[in-house]
């Protein structure tokens, strides 16, 4: 008779990645928009019941105005990551085995997302604000769920 172990709660964790929300358009580091901090409030109330433990943003103010709300509300200090180093950034997020967010930019978002996942994502083109990706790690499988924040500004 083979037994089968169940799956704890420290085998399996959930990356969330998001790109910054709108930022400004003038600027060499726009920080947000009106609309852009609405979006990083609702992120930050999305993701509350999530027991997320680590919370990752480049150094650009976009980012980081999209990731302090939740981050604020958790009482969870931001931690910088290079964009250029997104290999490195998803090995040490695997190794730690916890439930973190990540605020990235158009184009690095889809890319950690492939790097974590193993599978091809569609890019994010500039007008792409409401993606969320939820990548789960359960024992040996990988899940990935494409979530969309229901704001829309116009």
């Amino acid at each position: 008779m083979a037994l089968v172990s169940p799956v704890f709660a420290t085998e399996a964790f959930s990356i969330y990645l998001v790109r910054h929300a709108e930022k400004q358009q003038e600027g060499e580091n726009p920080g947000l928009t009106q609309c852009g901090q609405l979006r990083a409030k609702q992120l930050a109330s999305l993701l509350s019941q999530v027991k997320i433990t680590q919370v990752y943003s480049t150094s650009y103010q976009r980012t980081r105005q999209t990731a302090t709300p939740f981050a604020k509300k958790q009482h969870i200090a931001l931690q910088n990551y290079n964009p250029r180093h997104l290999e490195q950034l998803s090995i040490q997020l695997q190794q730690r085995k916890e439930n973190s967010l990540v605020v990235g930019h158009s184009n690095t978002t889809p890319q950690l997302a492939e790097l974590l996942s193993k599978q091809k994502m569609a890019p994010l083109t500039e007008l792409d604000y409401q993606q969320l990706y939820q990548i789960q790690f359960v024992a040996d499988e990988v899940i990935v769920t494409l979530l969309k924040q229901p704001l829309i500004c116009h």
